[in-house]
């Protein structure tokens, strides 16, 4: 995916990477496929900010997908110094990759948030609720999560605000 914005940046988005803009006090800004061969597979995820009127910021990484092994590997929070990149709001994603029959719990990092997950290949459980291939749920009311898959799968945790 190709993105071009007003502040000057013109960049690729890779399989494996993570892009963060923050339109702030105005941007202008497009993504388009430049393969013309090629689809393009992409989750577009966009979150109200805590604050208003900041300063336009774009960051874009490469993940180190090793780490999604069996694990709940952080690619986004409210924190700069924090592994992944950074937004303005109390938000932390994760990106795992869980073999078959692999468990594990996640507990929220701030009182009042929920979690998204989002399967994006293979079958989970989320606390017994089976998820297929592109499924979702939302779950609030509950500090924690266990998620196990029942093939080898590849998914996406969201904690979010549940109030603005």
């Amino acid at each position: 995916l190709a993105h071009k914005d007003s502040m000057g940046n013109g960049t690729t988005i890779k399989s494996g990477d993570i892009q963060v803009m923050s339109a702030g006090t105005g941007i202008q800004h497009s993504e388009f496929n430049p393969n013309h061969d090629q689809h393009t597979k992409l989750f577009q995820i966009w979150l109200f900010p805590k604050y208003r009127n900041v300063e336009p910021r774009y960051q874009q990484i490469t993940l180190d997908q090793s780490l999604q092994k069996n694990d709940f590997a952080q690619i986004l929070s409210p924190n700069p110094d924090d592994a992944g990149v950074w937004i303005h709001q109390d938000a932390w994603f994760y990106l795992s990759d869980f073999d078959k029959d692999f468990s594990k719990k996640l507990s929220l990092k701030k009182e009042g948030n929920g979690f998204y997950i989002m399967n994006i290949e293979g079958e989970i459980e989320v606390n017994g609720e089976k998820l297929e291939r592109r499924d979702a749920i939302g779950i609030w009311a509950t500090n924690e999560i266990e998620i196990k898959a029942n093939s080898n799968a590849k998914f996406l945790v969201m904690e979010i605000p549940m109030e603005q």
